[in-house]
Protein backbone atom coordinates (compact mmCIF):
# COMPACT_ATOMS: atom_id res chain seq x y z
CA UNK A 1 0.00 0.00 0.00
CA UNK A 2 1.53 3.23 -0.79
CA UNK A 3 1.91 5.77 2.15
CA UNK A 4 -0.19 8.78 2.03
CA UNK A 5 -1.62 11.35 4.38
CA UNK A 6 -4.83 11.71 2.39
CA UNK A 7 -7.49 11.77 4.08
CA UNK A 8 -5.40 12.42 7.51
CA UNK A 9 -5.61 15.82 9.50
CA UNK A 10 -3.29 16.48 12.23
CA UNK A 11 -3.23 18.62 15.13
CA UNK A 12 0.42 19.72 16.36
CA UNK A 13 0.70 20.80 19.95
CA UNK A 14 4.14 21.90 21.66
CA UNK A 15 7.24 20.66 20.01
CA UNK A 16 10.58 20.76 20.98
CA UNK A 17 13.14 24.65 20.79
CA UNK A 18 13.34 25.17 17.55
CA UNK A 19 12.04 24.83 13.86
CA UNK A 20 11.45 20.80 13.93
CA UNK A 21 7.63 21.25 14.19
CA UNK A 22 7.31 23.60 11.62
CA UNK A 23 9.37 21.21 9.31
CA UNK A 24 7.13 18.38 10.41
CA UNK A 25 4.22 19.89 10.01
CA UNK A 26 5.21 21.25 6.31
CA UNK A 27 6.16 17.44 5.44
CA UNK A 28 3.11 16.33 6.54
CA UNK A 29 1.20 18.51 4.43
CA UNK A 30 3.32 17.34 1.66
CA UNK A 31 1.94 14.07 2.07
CA UNK A 32 -1.55 15.11 1.63
CA UNK A 33 -2.67 15.81 4.94
CA UNK A 34 -4.26 18.72 6.35
CA UNK A 35 -2.05 20.02 9.11
CA UNK A 36 -2.79 22.35 12.09
CA UNK A 37 -0.77 23.97 15.39
CA UNK A 38 -2.03 24.65 18.58
CA UNK A 39 0.12 27.56 19.96
CA UNK A 40 0.27 28.70 23.42
CA UNK A 41 2.62 31.33 23.47
CA UNK A 42 4.94 33.62 21.27
CA UNK A 43 7.39 31.09 21.17
CA UNK A 44 4.51 28.37 19.85
CA UNK A 45 3.96 31.47 17.06
CA UNK A 46 7.31 31.89 16.00
CA UNK A 47 8.51 28.78 15.00
CA UNK A 48 5.21 27.85 12.89
CA UNK A 49 5.43 29.28 9.66
CA UNK A 50 2.29 28.91 8.08
CA UNK A 51 0.00 32.05 9.96
CA UNK A 52 -3.16 29.99 8.31
CA UNK A 53 -2.95 26.86 10.21
CA UNK A 54 -1.98 28.02 13.07
CA UNK A 55 -4.35 28.14 16.17
CA UNK A 56 -3.87 30.39 19.40
CA UNK A 57 -4.70 29.23 22.80
CA UNK A 58 -5.16 32.21 25.18
CA UNK A 59 -7.42 30.54 27.43
CA UNK A 60 -6.26 28.80 31.16
CA UNK A 61 -4.69 25.52 31.58
CA UNK A 62 -8.76 24.60 33.12
CA UNK A 63 -10.80 25.58 29.70
CA UNK A 64 -8.46 23.84 27.44
CA UNK A 65 -9.96 20.38 27.70
CA UNK A 66 -13.02 21.34 26.36
CA UNK A 67 -11.50 23.38 24.03
CA UNK A 68 -9.40 20.69 22.56
CA UNK A 69 -12.82 18.98 22.00
CA UNK A 70 -14.38 21.22 19.82
CA UNK A 71 -11.16 21.42 17.88
CA UNK A 72 -11.83 17.62 17.49
CA UNK A 73 -14.89 17.59 15.94
CA UNK A 74 -14.63 21.06 13.83
CA UNK A 75 -11.43 20.07 12.50
CA UNK A 76 -12.15 16.28 11.91
CA UNK A 77 -9.23 15.66 13.64
CA UNK A 78 -7.61 11.84 13.12
CA UNK A 79 -3.94 12.63 14.69
CA UNK A 80 -2.48 14.63 17.35
CA UNK A 81 1.57 15.30 17.59
CA UNK A 82 3.04 16.32 20.65
CA UNK A 83 6.69 16.92 22.91
CA UNK A 84 6.53 15.20 25.76
CA UNK A 85 3.32 13.75 27.67
CA UNK A 86 3.37 15.05 30.73
CA UNK A 87 2.89 18.56 30.98
CA UNK A 88 -0.02 19.46 31.44
CA UNK A 89 -1.77 21.27 28.45
CA UNK A 90 -0.29 17.42 26.71
CA UNK A 91 -1.78 15.57 29.13
CA UNK A 92 -5.36 17.20 28.97
CA UNK A 93 -5.19 16.68 24.88
CA UNK A 94 -4.27 12.91 25.27
CA UNK A 95 -6.69 12.35 27.39
CA UNK A 96 -9.60 13.98 25.17
CA UNK A 97 -8.00 12.22 22.06
CA UNK A 98 -8.24 8.81 23.40
CA UNK A 99 -11.88 9.22 23.99
CA UNK A 100 -12.11 10.23 20.42
CA UNK A 101 -10.14 7.57 19.00
CA UNK A 102 -7.19 9.78 17.51
CA UNK A 103 -4.09 8.38 17.00
CA UNK A 104 -1.90 9.96 19.41
CA UNK A 105 2.21 10.72 18.05
CA UNK A 106 4.33 11.30 21.19
CA UNK A 107 8.20 12.59 20.44
CA UNK A 108 10.27 12.48 23.23
CA UNK A 109 14.53 12.70 23.28
CA UNK A 110 16.23 9.36 22.61
CA UNK A 111 16.33 6.65 25.20
CA UNK A 112 19.53 6.37 23.02
CA UNK A 113 20.61 9.64 23.00
CA UNK A 114 21.97 12.01 21.48
CA UNK A 115 22.27 10.51 18.27
CA UNK A 116 18.51 9.28 18.08
CA UNK A 117 15.02 10.73 18.81
CA UNK A 118 11.99 8.09 20.20
CA UNK A 119 9.20 8.48 18.57
CA UNK A 120 6.78 6.68 19.85
CA UNK A 121 2.38 6.32 20.00
CA UNK A 122 0.30 6.55 23.00
CA UNK A 123 3.03 7.70 25.71
CA UNK A 124 6.49 7.55 25.89
CA UNK A 125 8.68 7.33 28.92
CA UNK A 126 6.70 6.02 32.40
CA UNK A 127 3.43 5.88 29.93
CA UNK A 128 5.10 4.14 26.94
CA UNK A 129 4.50 0.32 25.50
CA UNK A 130 7.94 -0.44 26.59
CA UNK A 131 7.05 -0.41 30.25
CA UNK A 132 5.06 -3.69 30.27
CA UNK A 133 6.53 -5.40 27.45
CA UNK A 134 9.16 -8.09 28.78
CA UNK A 135 12.49 -9.20 27.45
CA UNK A 136 11.24 -11.88 26.57
CA UNK A 137 8.31 -10.67 24.50
CA UNK A 138 11.11 -8.30 22.70
CA UNK A 139 13.26 -11.10 21.99
CA UNK A 140 10.42 -13.09 20.02
CA UNK A 141 9.68 -9.83 18.23
CA UNK A 142 12.92 -9.46 17.42
CA UNK A 143 12.80 -13.55 15.55
CA UNK A 144 10.82 -11.69 13.05
CA UNK A 145 14.22 -9.41 11.78
CA UNK A 146 17.18 -10.41 10.65
CA UNK A 147 18.81 -6.77 10.50
CA UNK A 148 22.22 -5.89 12.36
CA UNK A 149 22.48 -3.32 14.95
CA UNK A 150 23.26 0.34 13.66
CA UNK A 151 25.89 1.89 14.91
CA UNK A 152 26.04 5.03 16.75
CA UNK A 153 27.41 8.12 14.37
CA UNK A 154 31.34 9.11 15.09
CA UNK A 155 30.12 13.10 16.09
CA UNK A 156 28.57 13.99 18.93
CA UNK A 157 25.48 15.79 19.06
CA UNK A 158 23.76 18.85 18.80
CA UNK A 159 23.84 20.54 22.50
CA UNK A 160 24.71 24.09 21.52
CA UNK A 161 22.02 24.33 18.87
CA UNK A 162 19.30 22.89 21.81
CA UNK A 163 20.78 26.02 24.10
CA UNK A 164 20.57 28.13 21.26
CA UNK A 165 16.69 27.61 20.22
CA UNK A 166 15.94 26.97 24.14
CA UNK A 167 17.03 30.64 24.84
CA UNK A 168 15.64 32.31 21.50
CA UNK A 169 12.19 30.45 22.21
CA UNK A 170 11.72 31.72 25.99
CA UNK A 171 12.89 35.42 24.84
CA UNK A 172 9.61 34.86 22.50
CA UNK A 173 7.45 33.44 25.21
CA UNK A 174 8.93 36.70 27.44
CA UNK A 175 8.35 39.38 24.62
CA UNK A 176 5.09 38.47 23.78
CA UNK A 177 3.45 37.49 27.08
CA UNK A 178 0.92 40.13 26.36
CA UNK A 179 -0.44 38.22 23.73
CA UNK A 180 -0.83 35.22 25.63
CA UNK A 181 -1.85 35.93 29.37
CA UNK A 182 -3.13 33.45 30.21
CA UNK A 183 -0.20 31.16 29.58
CA UNK A 184 1.63 29.24 32.41
CA UNK A 185 4.61 26.98 31.64
CA UNK A 186 5.11 23.64 32.92
CA UNK A 187 7.87 24.42 35.33
CA UNK A 188 7.11 25.97 38.41
CA UNK A 189 9.70 29.21 37.49
CA UNK A 190 8.43 31.98 35.23
CA UNK A 191 8.80 32.47 31.62
CA UNK A 192 11.30 35.56 32.00
CA UNK A 193 13.67 33.64 34.69
CA UNK A 194 13.83 30.21 32.11
CA UNK A 195 14.64 32.59 29.23
CA UNK A 196 17.50 34.43 31.71
CA UNK A 197 18.78 30.63 32.54
CA UNK A 198 18.98 29.50 29.06
CA UNK A 199 20.74 32.83 28.32
CA UNK A 200 23.19 32.53 31.16
CA UNK A 201 24.39 28.78 30.44
CA UNK A 202 25.02 29.85 27.33
CA UNK A 203 27.34 33.06 27.67
CA UNK A 204 28.90 30.71 30.65
CA UNK A 205 29.76 27.84 28.35
CA UNK A 206 33.46 28.65 27.57
CA UNK A 207 34.21 28.82 31.41
CA UNK A 208 32.06 25.47 32.29
CA UNK A 209 33.65 23.80 29.87
CA UNK A 210 37.44 24.68 31.21
CA UNK A 211 35.93 23.71 35.20
CA UNK A 212 34.21 20.23 33.43
CA UNK A 213 37.82 19.32 32.22
CA UNK A 214 39.18 19.99 35.10
CA UNK A 215 37.51 18.21 37.65
CA UNK A 216 37.50 14.89 35.43
CA UNK A 217 40.92 14.83 34.93
CA UNK A 218 41.30 14.90 38.46
CA UNK A 219 39.24 11.98 39.15
CA UNK A 220 40.79 10.23 36.21
CA UNK A 221 44.38 10.98 37.58
CA UNK A 222 43.14 10.15 41.00
CA UNK A 223 43.82 6.49 40.87
CA UNK A 224 41.09 5.65 43.36
CA UNK A 225 38.05 3.36 42.38
CA UNK A 226 34.36 5.22 41.98
CA UNK A 227 31.43 5.09 41.55
CA UNK A 228 29.40 7.47 39.27
CA UNK A 229 25.97 9.13 39.99
CA UNK A 230 23.76 10.31 36.91
CA UNK A 231 21.92 13.76 37.69
CA UNK A 232 19.23 14.76 35.99
CA UNK A 233 17.53 17.58 35.25
CA UNK A 234 15.10 18.75 38.58
CA UNK A 235 12.28 19.91 36.67
CA UNK A 236 12.66 17.42 33.53
CA UNK A 237 9.22 15.92 33.10
CA UNK A 238 10.73 11.95 33.70
CA UNK A 239 12.19 13.14 36.85
CA UNK A 240 8.84 14.84 38.30
CA UNK A 241 6.42 11.83 36.84
CA UNK A 242 8.32 8.64 37.30
CA UNK A 243 10.52 9.37 40.35
CA UNK A 244 9.72 8.57 44.29
CA UNK A 245 11.92 11.97 44.96
CA UNK A 246 10.83 15.01 45.28
CA UNK A 247 14.02 17.23 44.45
CA UNK A 248 17.53 15.96 43.24
CA UNK A 249 18.69 16.96 46.88
CA UNK A 250 16.63 14.10 48.35
CA UNK A 251 18.20 11.69 45.75
CA UNK A 252 21.50 12.76 46.72
CA UNK A 253 20.90 11.84 50.10
CA UNK A 254 19.86 8.56 49.40
CA UNK A 255 22.44 7.93 47.54
CA UNK A 256 25.48 9.24 49.36
CA UNK A 257 23.51 7.50 52.91
CA UNK A 258 24.06 4.26 51.09
CA UNK A 259 27.39 5.04 49.84
CA UNK A 260 28.47 5.59 53.12
CA UNK A 261 27.10 2.57 54.70
CA UNK A 262 28.15 0.31 52.26
CA UNK A 263 31.11 1.10 49.99
CA UNK A 264 34.47 0.28 50.50
CA UNK A 265 36.82 2.81 52.53
CA UNK A 266 38.68 4.04 49.54
CA UNK A 267 36.13 4.12 47.14
CA UNK A 268 35.17 7.48 45.91
CA UNK A 269 31.49 9.03 45.08
CA UNK A 270 31.49 11.09 41.31
CA UNK A 271 28.07 13.04 40.88
CA UNK A 272 27.75 13.62 37.26
CA UNK A 273 25.52 16.58 36.51
CA UNK A 274 23.12 16.82 33.27
CA UNK A 275 24.73 18.81 30.20
CA UNK A 276 22.03 21.07 30.74
CA UNK A 277 21.84 22.18 34.35
CA UNK A 278 21.30 25.49 34.65
CA UNK A 279 21.66 25.91 38.60
CA UNK A 280 18.33 26.99 39.21
CA UNK A 281 18.66 24.81 42.72
CA UNK A 282 21.83 24.95 44.51
CA UNK A 283 22.27 21.37 44.09
CA UNK A 284 26.55 21.19 44.03
CA UNK A 285 26.21 23.00 47.33
CA UNK A 286 23.68 20.60 48.54
CA UNK A 287 25.46 17.78 47.72
CA UNK A 288 28.89 18.91 49.39
CA UNK A 289 27.15 19.60 52.70
CA UNK A 290 25.73 16.15 52.34
CA UNK A 291 28.74 14.61 51.81
CA UNK A 292 30.12 16.42 54.55
CA UNK A 293 28.06 15.30 57.20
CA UNK A 294 28.25 11.68 56.24
CA UNK A 295 32.07 12.02 56.96
CA UNK A 296 32.51 12.13 53.10
CA UNK A 297 33.96 15.52 51.96
CA UNK A 298 37.18 13.94 50.53
CA UNK A 299 35.57 11.09 48.66
CA UNK A 300 32.57 12.90 47.18
CA UNK A 301 32.76 15.15 43.76
CA UNK A 302 30.54 17.38 41.49
CA UNK A 303 31.39 17.05 37.47
CA UNK A 304 28.99 20.02 35.48
CA UNK A 305 27.91 18.37 32.36
CA UNK A 306 29.26 17.70 29.10
CA UNK A 307 30.82 13.86 27.39
CA UNK A 308 29.60 11.24 30.16
CA UNK A 309 31.81 8.56 28.10
CA UNK A 310 35.43 9.37 30.08
CA UNK A 311 34.16 9.12 33.09
CA UNK A 312 31.66 5.94 32.67
CA UNK A 313 34.98 4.10 31.14
CA UNK A 314 36.70 3.90 34.55
CA UNK A 315 33.52 3.62 36.19
CA UNK A 316 32.56 0.94 38.82
CA UNK A 317 29.06 1.00 38.69
CA UNK A 318 26.19 3.75 37.97
CA UNK A 319 23.30 4.91 39.96
CA UNK A 320 20.44 7.12 38.76
CA UNK A 321 16.85 8.21 39.04
CA UNK A 322 15.85 7.09 35.16
CA UNK A 323 17.97 8.93 33.37
CA UNK A 324 18.34 8.08 29.70
CA UNK A 325 22.49 8.15 30.41
CA UNK A 326 21.85 4.89 32.24
CA UNK A 327 21.81 2.79 29.20
CA UNK A 328 25.55 4.08 28.57
CA UNK A 329 26.76 2.75 31.52
CA UNK A 330 24.58 -0.64 30.60
CA UNK A 331 26.29 -0.49 27.44
CA UNK A 332 29.35 -0.89 29.03
CA UNK A 333 28.26 -3.60 31.20
CA UNK A 334 28.28 -1.69 34.34
CA UNK A 335 26.20 -2.51 37.19
CA UNK A 336 22.65 -0.15 37.47
CA UNK A 337 21.23 0.90 40.05
CA UNK A 338 17.95 2.65 39.17
CA UNK A 339 15.24 4.30 41.27
CA UNK A 340 12.50 6.04 39.04
CA UNK A 341 10.08 4.25 36.61
CA UNK A 342 12.27 3.54 33.39
CA UNK A 343 11.65 1.87 29.99
CA UNK A 344 15.23 0.23 30.62
CA UNK A 345 14.53 -1.11 34.33
CA UNK A 346 14.18 -4.81 33.65
CA UNK A 347 15.04 -6.99 36.22
CA UNK A 348 17.72 -8.42 33.67
CA UNK A 349 20.24 -6.22 33.92
CA UNK A 350 19.20 -3.28 36.47
CA UNK A 351 20.11 -4.17 40.18
CA UNK A 352 17.10 -4.04 42.73
CA UNK A 353 19.30 -4.16 45.77
CA UNK A 354 19.21 -1.55 48.56
CA UNK A 355 21.91 1.33 48.03
CA UNK A 356 24.26 0.06 50.78
CA UNK A 357 24.64 -3.49 49.38
CA UNK A 358 24.72 -2.21 45.68
CA UNK A 359 27.61 -0.11 46.53
CA UNK A 360 29.25 -2.89 48.73
CA UNK A 361 28.48 -5.54 45.95
CA UNK A 362 26.36 -4.53 43.20
CA UNK A 363 24.93 -7.45 40.45
CA UNK A 364 26.09 -7.18 37.16
CA UNK A 365 23.23 -7.05 34.18
CA UNK A 366 23.09 -9.44 32.06
CA UNK A 367 24.88 -7.93 28.78
CA UNK A 368 23.08 -10.28 25.98
CA UNK A 369 19.90 -9.73 27.41
CA UNK A 370 20.50 -6.05 27.35
CA UNK A 371 21.89 -6.19 23.54
CA UNK A 372 18.78 -7.55 22.59
CA UNK A 373 17.11 -5.00 24.58
CA UNK A 374 18.78 -2.22 22.82
CA UNK A 375 18.13 -3.97 19.58
CA UNK A 376 14.68 -3.93 20.04
CA UNK A 377 14.63 -0.24 20.78
CA UNK A 378 16.35 0.31 17.56
CA UNK A 379 14.22 -1.00 15.77
CA UNK A 380 11.02 0.57 16.39
CA UNK A 381 11.01 4.12 18.47
CA UNK A 382 14.40 5.07 18.34
CA UNK A 383 15.10 7.09 14.93
CA UNK A 384 18.20 8.38 13.58
CA UNK A 385 18.69 12.18 13.96
CA UNK A 386 17.87 15.12 16.20
CA UNK A 387 15.84 18.04 16.94
CA UNK A 388 18.13 20.76 17.06
CA UNK A 389 21.08 20.73 14.75
CA UNK A 390 19.72 20.97 10.81
CA UNK A 391 21.29 18.14 10.00
CA UNK A 392 20.07 15.97 12.80
CA UNK A 393 16.73 17.54 11.41
CA UNK A 394 17.29 16.54 7.97
CA UNK A 395 18.13 12.80 8.75
CA UNK A 396 14.67 12.34 11.30
CA UNK A 397 12.19 13.99 8.61
CA UNK A 398 13.73 11.44 6.45
CA UNK A 399 12.11 8.49 8.16
CA UNK A 400 9.62 9.90 10.43
CA UNK A 401 6.81 11.34 8.61
CA UNK A 402 6.52 7.49 6.96
CA UNK A 403 6.18 6.16 10.35
CA UNK A 404 3.91 8.88 11.48
CA UNK A 405 1.21 7.70 8.35
CA UNK A 406 1.65 3.45 8.90
CA UNK A 407 -1.32 2.23 9.94
CA UNK A 408 1.01 -0.11 12.69
CA UNK A 409 2.70 1.27 15.17
CA UNK A 410 6.79 0.51 15.21
CA UNK A 411 5.97 -2.23 17.53
CA UNK A 412 3.44 -3.62 16.09
CA UNK A 413 5.54 -3.17 12.93
CA UNK A 414 8.13 -5.64 14.29
CA UNK A 415 5.99 -7.87 15.76
CA UNK A 416 3.75 -8.24 12.43
CA UNK A 417 7.26 -8.43 10.72
CA UNK A 418 7.11 -5.32 9.05
CA UNK A 419 9.25 -3.18 10.25
CA UNK A 420 10.82 -0.77 8.00
CA UNK A 421 14.78 -0.61 7.32
CA UNK A 422 16.13 2.39 9.05
CA UNK A 423 19.10 4.48 8.32
CA UNK A 424 22.17 4.02 10.35
CA UNK A 425 24.22 6.98 10.27
CA UNK A 426 23.29 10.86 9.99
CA UNK A 427 25.52 13.64 9.47
CA UNK A 428 25.21 16.22 12.60
CA UNK A 429 26.44 19.43 9.58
Amino acid sequence: MRVSGQGRHFLLLQGPHGPFFGQLGAMLRASGATVHRAGFNRGDHAFWPDAASYIPYRGTVGDWPATFARLVTDLSLTDIVLYGDTRPLHAAAIAEARKAGLTIHVFEEGYLRPYWVTYERGGSNGHSRLMHTSVAQMQAALAQSDSSQPDAPAHWGDMRQHMFWGALYHWFVFAGFWDYRAYRPHREITVWQEAKLHLRRLLLQPLHRWQRKFATARIRRGGYPYHIVLLQLEHDASFRAHSPFSSMADFAKTVIAGFAAGAPPHHHLVFKAHPLEDDRTPLRRDIRAIAARHGLAGRVHVVRGGKLAQLLDHARSAVTVNSTAGQQALWRGLPLRAFGQAVYAKPEFVSTQDPAAFFAAPTRPDARAYRDFRRYLLETSQIPGGFYAAGGRRALLRQVVDLMLAAEDPYDSLLAGNASPRQQFYAVN
